[in-house]
This record gives C-alpha cells, structure tokens and sequence, in this order.
C-alpha cells in the first residue's frame, strides 16, 4: 500500500457521469476530476497513517474509521505501517506533503488500487477526510474513482451563535453542531454573550439564564479542537449590556436611564456601559480576567456594536467636545490594552467606525474588524474596500437570515452569504463569520438555520466552485441526511414563505412581526396589503414534501417536529393577521376563541420543543412574547 496518486486526471468526466449522479459534497471542492471506473472496498483493508508521528492522524483516521463501519459496514484496522496485504484497496493518510503549499489543503486520489489522502498538516487531512467520509456516507463501499485538489478561499470560517437572546443550547446540541459544522470545514465557533457565561462574581446576572460554565466552556473547547474548530471567546463589552445594567449593582454605570434615539425610533435605557466612568471598564477587566483562561483560542472578540445611545446620557459633554466616534474609539483602544494584557488578538464589530475611516486609520494593525450586514445587498463591497485600504485585517460577516422571521428569510440569505464572500475576496479579507441571532425571543428552531449555515460554510470554502449549488439537495444531504431532497426543500420553500406576503421588510419577515406585536401595537396597513392569504398558502405548499422526506438523522423525529411548529406559528400568525383586516374592514372572519386555543397548543409545543435543545433559563421570557397574543384573544 505504499503507492503514489494514481494518475486520475485523463480522461476527465464531468459531474454528472453514472458514478457520481446524485452525489453532493459540502463544501464542492475546487478542484474534482473523474474516471469511468470504481474502487471497491474491501473487508480485509486498512487505513494506513504516514506521518513523522502516527499518532498525530489518530483523530482523522478514527473519523474515517466510524465511517467506514456506519455506512460501509467495514471493520478496518488503523496501521502505522503499510507492510502486508499489498494487493488489498485501503486508504493510505500521508501528512508533511510539501507538494501541497496550502497549509489546510488536500489532495484525494480514489482509485481501484486503493486511496491516498495527502495533505501539508493534519488539518489539512481532516479537511481531506471529510470530503472522503461525506463520499462513503453516500456510496457505501463501491465509490467512484477521482481526484480531488482542494483549499479553501478564506483562511478563517466561521460561525458565531448568538446565546443571550433567551436560548442558551444544552451541551448535546452545541457538540451535535460542532460535529456537524467540522464535516462542512468550519473552523471556528463563537457564542455570542452578553450576560450568559456563569462569572463567580456576578452571579445575579445570570442567575435566571442557565449560562454557559467554565466547566462547560473547557469542554466544548476541547471538542472543538478535536475537529479543528477554534472556540473563539466573544463578550460584548459597551453596548446589549442591559441584562447587566438593570440591576442595582451595575446601575450607575449606565449611559443612560430613560429614553435614547436609534435609527429605528426612540427605545428606553439602560443599554451601553458609560465609557467615562473608569468603574465600566474595571467591570469588563475583571469579565475578562475570569472568562479567558477557559479558552485555548488566542482571539477575542470584543463586541462593542450599535452603540446608539453613546452621548445621549453621562457622555454627552466629552462627545460634545471631541466627538461622539473619538470617545468611542478612546474606549475601544483601552479595551485593546486589556486584550493583549491576556495576548489575545482583539475582534470587534466594524459598524460604528465605519462611519469615520479617519478615525480606523488610528486602530492598531493587528485588530480585526467585523464587517456585519445582513440584507442581500449590504455594502460589503463599499465597506471591505476601507478596511482593506488601511491595511486593516477583516472579517465579512453575512447571516442566516434565521431570526426576526420563524421560518426564515431564504432567497435574502443566500443573496447576503454571496455579496460577503464575493467582496470579502475582492478586497482580501481574513475571514467569513456566519451569524446566526436570536432577537425579540429567539423563536426561530436551529434547523431553520442550517441552510444559512450549509450555504456560507460552502461560499467560504471555495466560491466559484459552489456559487451554482443545488441549495436544497445539499442541505438536505448533509444537514438532515435526507438523499431525497425532500426536507432540504421544506426547509427552502418555508424560509421563501415571507416573500409570499408582498412585503418586504428589512431584517425580519411580515409574519413575525404580525405574531410578536400586540393588538395595540400592530398597524398591518402601514405594510401596504400583506396578503396572508398568499402566504398561508405558500406554507401548505412549502410543507408537502415533508411526507417523502426520509432522515437519517439522530435527531430526525425532532427535527420534523421543529420544522412542524414553524410552520404552525407561520399559519397561526396568517390566521391572525386575516382576522385584523377582516376586522377593520367590519367583517371578522376567524374568531379571537379559535385562534386563543391554537396559541395555547402552540405555547405547549415551543415549550417541550425548547427543552429538548435548550437550557431552561430564558424560556418563560421567550413565551412571554407569545402570551402578549394569548392575551390579545383573551381580551376579546
């Protein structure tokens, strides 16, 4: 088994050739190439680690291992040599490969003879193994001979889950992602925190959040390195502080109590830490000091977004005097100074500074700007093209579209993943971070955002040879592990459900807004005419494959039940949008009873539905959003 890659390359055989109909891998890979013949493994073969040190492939060749039993019913052996059994097909993992320059890319030969995964460094191979475990998962032990040259576009990969907005994942949830996003060539992970992360010294704020622990955050790390996923720490540290600011203890160090102008309207503090008060900044050193230790990641990032009420409140004399975005970068430079008192590289969000590219010109080098933007056509282009010209290192940050929706936003996600990676290239940025929030309760199910997630791990990875993806398929595949196609096409149809409403809204969908928002407070004809009675056929339309759809899933009757109550919600927000224009047109047609009924079952459902992937704190503040219209039909 001590061979060369075999010679693959002529005749090349398109994609559709008889040995690869239906077979899809994500992310595609740059580079494949094939030939009308087959390898088939056999009982008796090994996988065979070629490295300086063997045991450095252990964790790549076990991966490959299970996979083998899983979907081929193969019991191989793991090796350190590749004497013996010459003439049996088995899978030689060679690293230290000079002839492969990219520090996290592959070369994959399949051949009858046998396969050989070469690859620089260890990452690389776990990259080249997943690509070969995704092959075997879909052709057992017959598979189709190819070669595969493959890199990746963006160095950094990333996906950053919001965990403050009320759900906070049970460890199995945050594993079965970490498991999923590795296959997908992922490498890095960041829970977005606020007020979730269980500090000895403040425990009132948490205290109704079931946060993550150290306990918890040591072990997620360690599960992250083993699929080469860097657990980035991520702590908001200016503005979203008001889960700290609303307690007595931190009151004083408050921007502002009372109301503050946003760009959407006028919203009521407390919101962002005052950045003149040196005891704001002693609070987040003493945050960092407690969270850092627990995370082997030499990044942090650091927040600071949508600071709106930045001098409106205690600041307003120093902006006055030297401008609102002086004093914030003023503060962001002495978070600076403590991120790298740990040596840490600080990450922060781009959306102020980018108003003053004057003032970026004063960061120093080696910050990361988080360029974030969410509709299809965000100037990432505009925005990338500043960064880049002050030689700023960047991240482009697209979303799933998840949130503010219930069902998603699909057509909007996919157009927003694609402006990000296609400037993030233009303009050399560093990193792809994936977003996926949980704003106004987090109503929306994990499995909503796996298109979002499946789509940008594809975009960033290798663009030009996965722009033209068949979406649906590929989800399916290999987030549902569905080879029918069927839930990855609910899944898209029923995030396209909010464009069957004629109302486009930016970062949120009609329906949403329609179920979260009291009687009093809904004005559905500011919209123009939703047609809820479009959408409510569109959800019946989106749903019917559902019935074909075949998981094999660990979670799949869980899965179905998530994507069940979306759609639930979506028709029970259709019904309740319909029985407010029936009524200002002075003919109800749904009664406040029947709808005060489904929302009760609806409530049990999001209930037992949260339990089964969440912790419990924050969910009585998540279903209180869903009480607000309970009570509206209650109240006649």
């Amino acid at each position: 088994m001590a061979y060369s890659a075999p010679d693959l390359m002529p005749p090349a055989m398109t994609r559709n050739t008889p040995y690869m109909d239906d077979l899809t891998l994500l992310p595609h890979p740059r580079s494949l190439q094939t030939v009308p013949e087959r390898c088939l493994l056999e009982p008796h073969g090994r996988i065979v680690m070629e490295a300086e040190i063997p045991q450095a492939l252990l964790g790549v060749a076990r991966r490959l291992q299970r996979a083998l039993a899983e979907h081929a019913a193969l019991s191989w052996e793991l090796s350190a040599s590749a004497l013996g059994h010459e003439d049996a097909p088995g899978v030689v993992l060679r690293v230290g490969v000079e002839t492969i320059t990219h520090e996290q890319g592959y070369s994959l030969a399949i051949a009858p003879e046998g396969i050989l995964l070469e690859a620089r460094t260890v990452t690389g191979l776990f990259y080249g193994t997943c690509t070969l475990v995704q092959i075997i998962q879909q052709r057992g032990r017959t598979l189709p001979a190819m070669q595969i040259t493959d890199w990746p576009d963006f160095p950094a990969r990333g996906v950053m889950l919001d965990i403050s907005r009320d759900k906070v994942p049970r460890m199995e949830t945050l594993f079965e992602l970490v498991e999923m996003l590795g296959g997908w060539k992922v490498n890095q992970l960041q829970l977005y925190t606020e007020h979730t992360f269980a500090y000895q010294q403040h425990p009132e704020v948490w205290a109704r959040a079931s946060p993550m622990t150290g306990d918890d955050i040591l072990a997620l790390d360690a599960f992250c390195r083993e699929r080469h996923i860097e657990l980035v720490p991520n702590q908001n540290s200016f503005g979203h502080m008001q889960r700290w600011l609303t307690h007595e203890r931190y009151a004083s160090l408050a921007e502002i109590h009372g109301e503050f102008q946003t760009p959407w309207g006028a919203e009521q503090g407390p919101y962002s830490l005052s950045p003149v008060d040196p005891s704001s900044l002693e609070l987040i050193r003493g945050l960092y000091d407690e969270l850092l230790p627990h995370f082997s990641s030499r990044q942090f990032n650091v927040g600071c977004d949508e600071t709106f009420d930045l001098g409106q409140g205690r600041s307003r004399e120093a902006c006055e005097q030297r401008g609102t975005h002086r004093v914030y970068l003023e503060y962001l430079l002495k978070l600076h100074a403590e991120v790298e008192r740990h040596q840490r590289a600080m990450q922060f969000w781009g959306d102020i500074l980018i108003e003053h590219p004057e003032l970026m010109a004063e960061l120093p080098k080696e910050i990361v700007a988080l360029e974030w933007g969410y509709e299809a056509d965000h100037p990432f282009d505009e925005h990338a093209a500043h960064f880049a010209a002050l030689g700023l290192p960047f991240y482009v940050c697209p979303g799933t579209s998840s949130w503010n929706t219930i069902g998603g936003r699909t057509d909007n996600a996919i157009g927003n993943l694609l402006n990000a990676a296609e400037a993030g290239l233009k303009h050399g940025a560093v990193g792809y971070l994936i977003t996926d929030w949980g704003d106004n309760g987090h109503w929306q199910v994990l499995p909503i955002s796996f298109l979002g997630f499946a789509v940008g791990a594809a975009y960033s990875w290798a663009l030009d040879a996965n722009r033209d993806m068949e979406v649906a398929a590929v989800v399916s595949q290999h987030a549902f592990g569905d080879a029918t196609g069927s839930m990855g096409e609910v899944i898209y149809e029923l995030g396209n459900v909010y464009r069957a409403t004629g109302v486009p809204l930016h970062n949120s969908s009609p329906l949403f807004w329609t179920l979260q928002r009291s009687f009093t407070q809904l004005r559905l004809r500011q919209w123009g005419e939703p047609d809820f009675t479009a959408a409510l056929a569109a959800i019946d339309e989106a749903m019917q494959p559902l019935g074909s759809a075949r998981l094999r899933h660990p979670n799949a009757v869980l899965i179905v039940e998530e994507v069940a109550l979306a759609a639930r919600m979506m028709r029970h927000a259709c019904r309740r949008g319909q029985m407010l224009l029936a009524q200002e047109e002075g003919n109800p047609a749904t009664t406040a009873r029947a709808l005060e009924g489904d929302i009760r079952e609806i409530i049990r459902e999001y209930e037992r539905i949260w339990r089964a992937r969440n912790r419990p704190g924050g969910m009585a503040d998540s279903v209180a959003r869903l009480k607000t219209a309970q009570a509206d039909y209650q109240q006649g």
